[in-house]
């Protein structure tokens, strides 16, 4: 962990609300383009940021400086996109499948003022079609261009099942775009 990060949260830890501040304005977007891309849809990403802010000023006094702060703040979010999907599912079973438009809905709302929009929503719906796994690791690799080694800390899983997680991610991938 750098020295500024370690210090800011120290100061939170000892009662400054701005270095939790600038914690947080450094982490925001990395959290949501990683919700975004784990849960599909910009409510959700939204939704899932906000927690994970509130879980990360609950509780940064926990931090222990064993790994980076970006690290824990990916495991946090992570669990978070995981626990999110299984209640989601879980609740579609328990509606036996009729899912709303509203939870259907892409994320264009918020790439609409990008200019590739319809390349990243196709890649946003590949990416949906993954196995929960597949798509965390290759998110955290390819988007957030982490090694193996920091995916494993995060995950809590061995480099060599990450490995064999990322290959099968892409096999999938290249055969969901030729479809």
């Amino acid at each position: 962990m750098d020295k500024n990060e370690k210090d800011l949260v120290e100061e939170f830890v000892n009662g400054s609300e701005q270095a939790y501040n600038l914690i947080a304005r450094k982490y925001q977007k990395n959290i949501y383009w990683h919700a975004l891309r784990m849960l599909g849809t910009h409510d959700d990403a939204d939704d899932l940021t906000q927690e994970v802010l509130i879980v990360l000023y609950k509780k940064l006094h926990t931090f222990k400086f064993n790994s980076a702060l970006s690290t824990w703040i990916y495991r946090i979010t992570s669990t978070r996109a995981i626990n999110y999907l299984r209640k989601k599912k879980i609740r579609a079973i328990l509606r036996l499948g009729d899912v709303s438009e509203s939870e259907q809905a892409s994320s264009s709302d918020i790439i609409s003022n990008i200019e590739d929009k319809e390349r990243i929503a196709s890649i946003n719906k590949i990416l949906q079609k993954l196995p929960v796994r597949q798509r965390e690791v290759f998110i955290l690799r390819n988007f957030n261009e982490m090694t193996y080694e920091e995916i494993s800390e995060i995950l809590g899983v061995s480099t060599g099942s990450l490995k064999a997680s990322y290959f099968h991610a892409q096999k999938k991938i290249v055969e969901l775009s030729n479809e």
